[in-house]
């Protein structure tokens, strides 16, 4: 049960936003390639590196800072991730695995096309879900601000058969919360897809939580505020890498 430290950018600072609201962003004064090696320093071996203002954009807005951590880290890292050419961009610049939500939601056809060429381990899906009011769980697009009706589970299906293996999944109403992880969503998706490493991301505070996710059978989880607040310790990205 690996911890994967979350890097959030924002015009090059280091924010973190409460379920996807770009009007409840807090800053961090943190140097974000400083951040990243702090976080290598204490045993990281993967950062997860959002480029907002890209999502946002719906392109890569700052591969350049995204290169620099990508320098002494291994990192996955996604925002506004939409045609090729920014999948090749970013591995150009460094990146070990992209991260790609709203196009593969949008073009599952693109995506499996893209998990056959590019190969699934420099892949990574993107699963945002928000839950509906009639209970059903609907994926998040164009940084979370739409979602679409679609049914997710027959594109988690499609994308198993071309070898999907990394899926990150997001309960957004937890995101930026500290109110504990979708425990009950990330059962259901281990379970049910037990051939792809899920990381789990939103609500981690504490070991605790590390603790009750690895349980419900994720391969690792995200961890933003948590770290930043001090909540979860440094010390804890080691002690679980050495348990895993």
């Amino acid at each position: 049960m690996k911890i994967i430290p979350a890097i959030d950018l924002r015009a090059g600072r280091v924010v973190r936003l409460r379920q996807g609201d770009f009007a409840q962003t807090r800053e961090f004064e943190y140097d974000a390639v400083a951040l990243a090696q702090r976080y290598v320093d204490a045993g990281a071996d993967w950062l997860h590196v959002v480029d907002l203002d890209g999502a946002r954009a719906g392109c890569p807005l700052q591969v350049e800072l995204v290169a620099r951590i990508a320098a002494s880290a291994r990192v996955q890292a996604g925002g506004g991730v939409r045609t090729r050419a920014d999948v090749d961009c970013l591995l150009e610049s460094g990146v070990a695995r992209v991260v790609v939500g709203s196009l593969a939601i949008r073009e599952p056809d693109t995506f499996a096309a893209w998990l056959d060429d590019i190969g699934p381990e420099r892949l990574c899906l993107a699963l945002d879900l928000r839950r509906a009011e009639d209970g059903r769980w609907r994926p998040a697009v164009d940084a979370w601000q739409d979602a679409i009706d679609v049914d997710f589970s027959v594109l988690l299906d499609r994308f198993a058969a071309s070898g999907l293996r990394h899926v990150l999944s997001t309960d957004i109403a937890h995101d930026g919360m500290r109110n504990g992880p979708s425990l009950a969503l990330y059962r259901e998706l281990a379970t049910r897809w037990p051939r792809c490493e899920w990381i789990a991301s939103g609500g981690v505070r504490d070991r605790y939580d590390i603790v009750a996710l690895q349980a419900a059978g994720v391969a690792a989880c995200v961890a933003g505020s948590a770290l930043l607040d001090g909540t979860l310790g440094l010390h804890e990205i080691a002690e679980c890498s050495r348990a895993a």
